[in-house]
Formats: structure tokens, C-alpha cells, sequence
């Protein structure tokens, strides 16, 4: 697809160049809106480690890291906005972050972590620290502060539960088939099942799979 088509996509894991970010295979953005900037340049917020950030000296904490699951569809304008400089104590009297103190006054969110088969609608903002499970759809424009469990449909700012897409049980079956490890090869020969909503079938295939290695 040419570069100068909304349609346009890239791998995520074919541009990262920064080792504070990893990405499953098959996922991927759309940079088309966001005037075809690269993944890491605009998509990822307060990344810390890049090149221009060795004139910064001594590593000052642990930086955080953003974690994208396989086959993750991420639309364009989304952005994940990690700790690199988030300095801001609200604990206590004051937020401001005074010269010397960056050390003691960073209080760190953890690693952002999106699982696999993840859709991210349009513009959404994913805040630092926030846990995305397997399945999970993000309205365009929310904002996401909070963890979201598997299979939930989630919009909004900040964003809340729409709906689930499974029951508790079809939710622990997919999780438990996990068709995204399957492989290439395979996952390209069951379409037919994995582009349907029959689970009793992807059951069954999933356990031809499993008795196929005994």
C-alpha cells in the first residue's frame, strides 16, 4: 500500500530502535494522521534512552518500558505515555520537581503492557503503567488510566466499560487456545475459524493442534 494512503500500516517491530520497547510479531500502527512520523517518534511519549538522551549523564532511575503484545492493531494518533520524565510526586506538598531532587521525586508507574490481539481506536491515550489485556478494544479518543482485564470493550475520558465480548468462560477458553502462538503458518491456514465466532470450533482445532504434538 503507498505511503500516502489512510490505509497505509507498518510493523511496529521492524522500526524500534530503542530497547525500552518491544513488540510482538504481526503488530502494528497506522502513521498516516500523525503525518507518517515513525513509531517511536511520535506514538511513544517520554521514552527515555533514545540518543539525545546521553547528554542527560548518569541514568537517574530505571527507565519504564512499553511491552505490545502479537497482532496488535494500532490506529493513528495513539499514544502511550510512558514515565521517562514523569517527576511529578502527588504525594507530596509540592509536584514540583526541584534541580537535585529528580532521583527521590520520580515515582515510577511500572512498564506499560499491551497483550496480543489488541485493538487501540484512533487517537486514544494509554497513561504509564496501565495493563491491557489479551482481546481488548480501546474506543478512538479515550483515555485509558487504568488496567483493563481481557476481552473488555472499553471507551471514553476517562475510559470505562462498555461491554464485554465474551463470557467468563469463552474468555478462559481463549486465553487458554492462545491462537496467537500458534505460528505463522498455522495461524495463516485457520482463518476460516479465526475470522468466524464459532469457539466451539476453534476448540477443536486448537486441540487437534495439541494432540498433534503428542
Amino acid at each position: 500500500m503507498q505511503k500516502d494512503h489512510w490505509f497505509y500500516t507498518k510493523m511496529i517491530r521492524d522500526e524500534i530502535t530503542n530497547e525500552n520497547i518491544e513488540a510482538g510479531e504481526g503488530s502494528y500502527y497506522s502513521p498516516y494522521y500523525q503525518d507518517n512520523k515513525r513509531f517511536e517518534e511520535f506514538n511513544v511519549r517520554y521514552l527515555y534512552g533514545r540518543e539525545e538522551d546521553k547528554d542527560l549523564g548518569t541514568l537517574l532511575w530505571e527507565p519504564d518500558r512499553l511491552k505490545i503484545g502479537k497482532y496488535c492493531s494500532i490506529a493513528s494518533g495513539s499514544v502511550f505515555l510512558l514515565g521517562g520524565n514523569h517527576t511529578h510526586r502527588t504525594d507530596w506538598i509540592t509536584v514540583y520537581p526541584f534541580k537535585g531532587t529528580s532521583q527521590k521525586s520520580y515515582q515510577s508507574k511500572g512498564d506499560t503492557i499491551i497483550g496480543n490481539d489488541v485493538w487501540i481506536g484512533m487517537e486514544a491515550m494509554i497513561m504509564p503503567g496501565v495493563k491491557i489485556g489479551d482481546g481488548v478494544v480501546v474506543a478512538a479518543r479515550s483515555l485509558v488510566t487504568k488496567d483493563i482485564p481481557p476481552y473488555t470493550v472499553v471507551g471514553g475520558n476517562p475510559a470505562k466499560v462498555i461491554k464485554k465480548r465474551y463470557s467468563p468462560e469463552e474468555i478462559s477458553l481463549l486465553q487458554r487456545v492462545a491462537w496467537w502462538d500458534w505460528g505463522a503458518a498455522v495461524i495463516e491456514n485457520s482463518l476460516d475459524i479465526l475470522q468466524r465466532g464459532d469457539l466451539q470450533k476453534l476448540e477443536e482445532f486448537h486441540r487437534g493442534l495439541q494432540n498433534k504434538k503428542r
